[in-house]
């Protein structure tokens, strides 16, 4: 039996080194989880395959129920089934480079984001999109849980948007450690409460896959439509920047080895551009549980996932365990994903915060501001017009993720014009690189104004098409136009021994920061300007005055 400690045990030990807030504020690394930096090779004691469990037990989430609906009452389902895949593969395709990277170098996605294209604040724009994302998809869960709470206990809805907000915080406060338990233990009582109803029916009531197959939606004659399977696309591509919530947790992958290669790269698929699988299938049951609601008590219901499963439940078990076990299954799904958008939307806010105004607060602070963020959604009825907030986000979306997997895949791996090996410390990069910032503008701009009609309604379907296809094309162009200048601002950090090790990942050795006197890893560090000393990665962040920033290479 293996003897590496399961997540939720591991201890951090004395050495490990601890963060710095700004200059003079320290604070426990278990609690603010390497916000802002590398995740140190000591505080990665954890198998591949626990890491894995720990990120998928993040998309437990109801929305891809609601999403599925949605797109099968608009626009059938065979439409539907055509969009999710199409959505899918284009999730998959863009994910796997950003997930190899985060698991690889063992950095989150703002931090593969700032080289990857953008520079030191350019990346702002990005985290700011994915923190949006976090309290979107929070403030669609709390309101589903919500549903839940009123109809199993008869809460009003404000009053169960604010219990499902409130209740989350104890959880994320301790990071990766108490998350992992979390998932870890609900995950299988979750698949259980899922999968069960879904094939009882299909045992039992044959018909209903005939029904399911043969619904032609509310806008459509039963035919495949090239702009409702795109326009039912554009929703589902709004999880995209699910990657990113994934390599919030690949980040603390162990070190990649002959050893465990294998069970390395099989945690990183399936837990980095693998999630979508799942997520598909929750979308295909959501338009088949929406469709035998509609045939047994009618449409009105039908998008909300509690109603699904209260009336999936109430055909195979007695009256009186029917809601209990709904609401159990919509609170546990809710309790799993919303600890993870508070978790990862307080990491973006704070690298946000943190690099336009050179104070760190602590993560605690912003898991409160999310939190703020999605209540306030939740209480103006997000639910109500979910489809076009969605379809609307997933522009933005789309088109920064196209834009930091295509720099990974052609500019660094085909072209080499971007630099192969991770840079995310002040003062290494450039403040702003135009080839991603300019490509994410250049497609998020105007897919938006096609979604919005602004180029006619015929192209309006095509919106995230556009995305992800200027985002493609332009960001090898820029990188080529540049000939790759604006990546690194200087190649040489000050410090002798390489970043990588022989086996390419991450070095262990550590050294001691002069500014907060912490000890931290060698890719976190660089040489100071102003002293024969290094600077961690944190302390540069908040040098107000720029005294241990190292100037530009000449």
């Amino acid at each position: 039996m293996s003897t590496e400690p399961r997540l939720a045990e591991v201890v951090e030990p004395e050495s490990a080194p601890k963060a710095a807030r700004g200059t003079d504020q320290a604070v426990k690394e278990t609690l603010e989880d390497y916000t802002l930096r590398f995740a140190p090779r000591s505080y990665r004691r954890w198998t591949p395959m626990v890491v894995a469990t720990t990120a998928l037990g993040g998309i437990a989430y109801m929305a891809d129920f609601s999403i599925g609906a949605g797109i099968g009452l608009a626009h059938g389902t065979g439409n539907a089934l055509l969009a999710i895949a199409v959505a899918a593969v284009v999730i998959f395709v863009t994910g796997f480079p950003l997930a190899y990277y985060g698991a690889r170098y063992n950095i989150d996605l703002d931090l593969i984001t700032r080289g990857s294209g953008f520079g030191y604040f350019g990346s702002v724009l990005t985290s700011v999109i994915f923190a949006s994302f976090t309290f979107i998809f929070f403030a669609l869960e709390g309101s589903i849980m919500a549903q839940g709470l009123k109809l199993g206990l008869g809460l009003p809805l404000w009053l169960g948007y604010l219990v499902s907000t409130l209740m989350v915080i104890p959880l994320v406060i301790y990071g990766m450690t108490a998350l992992s338990k979390l998932q870890v233990w609900t995950t299988p009582i979750w698949l259980l409460l899922m999968v069960g109803p879904l094939v009882y029916l299909v045992a039992t009531d044959p018909g209903s896959v005939d029904r399911f197959l043969a619904y032609a939606g509310t806008d459509g004659d039963g035919g495949v439509n090239t702009a409702s399977v795109l326009l039912g696309a554009g929703v589902c591509l709004s999880l995209i920047a699910q990657i990113g919530e994934q390599i919030d947790y690949l980040r603390f992958m162990p070190p990649r080895t002959e050893a465990n290669k294998r069970a390395w790269w099989t945690a990183v698929v399936m837990a980095g551009p693998g999630w979508v699988v799942l997520g598909a299938l929750k979308q295909a049951i959501g338009v088949f549980l929406a469709v035998y609601i509609i045939a047994e008590v009618g449409a009105a219901a039908a998008p909300e996932p509690i109603q699904q499963f209260k009336h999936a439940f109430d055909a195979m078990l007695p009256s009186w365990i029917v809601v209990p076990l709904a609401v159990a299954l919509v609170v546990i799904s809710q309790i799993k994903i919303n600890v993870t958008n508070a978790y990862s939307g307080s990491l973006a806010w704070t690298n946000s915060f943190t690099r336009v105004t050179r104070r760190y607060p602590g993560r605690m602070v912003f898991v409160l501001v999310n939190l703020g963020f999605a209540l306030a959604l939740m209480e103006a009825d997000m639910f109500s017009f979910l489809n076009s907030i969605l379809g609307f986000y997933s522009n933005c979306a789309i088109a920064w993720v196209v834009t930091v997997a295509t720099d990974i895949g052609i500019n660094k791996y085909l072209l080499k014009l971007s630099p192969h090996a991770p840079e995310f410390r002040r003062g290494m990069l450039y403040a702003v690189n135009p080839v991603g910032v300019v490509a994410f503008v250049a497609a998020s701009g105007l897919s938006i104004a096609m979604y919005f009609h602004a180029l006619g309604d015929t192209l309006q379907p095509y919106s995230p098409v556009a995305a992800a296809v200027i985002a493609f094309v332009l960001t090898p162009l820029m990188a080529v136009v540049t000939k790759g200048r604006y990546y690194l601002r200087r190649t040489d950090d000050g410090i002798d021994e390489p970043l990588l090790d022989e086996d390419g990942n991450p070095s262990a050795t550590t050294y001691d920061c002069h500014v907060c006197r912490q000890r931290f890893e060698r890719p976190d560090v660089t040489a100071c300007r102003t002293h024969d000393a290094v600077v961690c990665s944190l302390c540069l962040s908040t040098d107000k005055v720029g005294d241990h920033v190292l100037p530009a290479a000449v």
